[in-house]
């Protein structure tokens, strides 16, 4: 029976053991994806988005910068985190900096925080779905724990 007992414990260990390396696998993925995108400012933002459209300055946003992914807004003004998805990530960045997403982001944004953002296509990440990779992205950034999100992201 001991003998048992000691297998299962080496079981367990050898299981936390891979959850662990896997979490620290999952989270240098990330942040490589994320540190191999662009990082651009709301204002630089906007100019993109204003610039769209063959350059008439409308406030559409061009097909052609829409994409399925995710997207990482950071507050460096207060050293917190906002990670969302969606399949036009573009439009969903806009959102956030036009009062129709997250009211937190957009009443610190307002207020004159400064903020970055940066967006990571799911084509071609290695995730297998938006929400493994929103998932993947809000933990890695504590964006639930000590950021804006308000739920750990997606299930599904």
């Amino acid at each position: 029976m001991e003998e048992f007992v000691g297998i299962y414990i080496i079981i367990i260990i050898l299981s936390i053991s891979f959850l662990v390396i896997r979490n620290i696998n999952i989270k240098k993925k990330i942040k490589s994806l994320a540190d191999n995108t662009l990082e651009i400012t709301p204002k630089e933002f906007f100019k993109i988005r204003n610039s769209s459209n063959g350059g008439k300055g409308r406030k559409h946003i061009s097909t052609q910068y829409d994409f399925a992914g995710v997207y990482i807004i950071y507050n460096h003004t207060k050293n917190m985190y906002y990670v969302g998805q969606g399949k036009k990530v573009f439009q969903r960045v806009n959102r956030h900096f036009t009062g129709n997403g997250n009211g937190n982001v957009y009443a610190d944004y307002k207020y004159g925080d400064f903020f970055t953002i940066k967006m990571i296509a799911l084509e071609q990440s290695g995730f297998i779905s938006l929400n493994e990779l929103e998932r993947n992205t809000i933990k890695t950034y504590n964006a639930y724990s000590k950021g804006y999100n308000k739920t750990k992201g997606n299930r599904g």
